[in-house]
């Protein structure tokens, strides 16, 4: 079932929630990789977390030639989510409802997400160039000094996805689910 959700998100939509359903964003996320997500937990967060969507992704970006402070986003695709493992657990706690990208996250970030009932959402690798087009609009940039791909980008999305409930706020993980199956078969 494909699942239309509007950010930010709620408790109550996370709640809801469950492995393997479809989900699409529409409102205002935010990309952050391993380095802002560390800036985050020493300095603070530079924008409002409170039932944010958090992507990891590292985008290209297109800086207009005649305003620096004009971005068009060329392509966005999901990042690899263990390098946030170190920060992942500390991050939903100031509360990040949902977080995007790919290969999924270890038990101490599976934790926090039962504690903080948020979730875990996959997005599909190398789908960068369908996943930049419902992107709506580039509010602005925090962070560029760390450069373009580990700056957060304030995103305005429209039906962002698919994205696939890969971990829920009810501990189910699909990736150990898939696991467990093939060794059940192996075995």
């Amino acid at each position: 079932m494909d699942i239309k959700l509007k950010t930010p998100l709620s408790k109550e939509d996370t709640k809801k929630l469950s492995v393997g359903d479809i989900v699409y964003l529409s409102g205002i996320i935010y990309t952050a990789r391993d380095r802002a997500h560390q800036r985050i937990l020493e300095d603070g967060s530079p924008v409002n977390l409170k039932g944010a969507v958090i992507f990891h992704a590292g985008p290209i970006i297109k800086i207009s030639p005649s305003n620096e402070d004009e971005y068009k986003m060329v392509a966005v695709g999901p990042t690899t989510s263990t390098r946030m493992n170190p920060y992942q657990p500390d991050v939903l706690k100031l509360g990040v409802n949902a977080i995007i990208g790919k290969g999924g996250m270890d038990s101490k970030t599976e934790e926090a997400l039962i504690e903080n009932n948020a979730v875990y959402l996959a997005a599909v690798g190398g789908c960068a160039a369908l996943y930049v087009k419902s992107i709506l609009e580039v509010k602005s940039v925090n962070w560029i000094d760390l450069g373009v791909p580990e700056a957060i980008w304030k995103l305005e999305v429209k039906d962002f996805g698919p994205l696939v409930v890969a971990m829920d706020s009810n501990g189910r993980n699909l990736y150990k689910e898939v696991q467990n199956k093939i060794e059940a078969n192996i075995n």
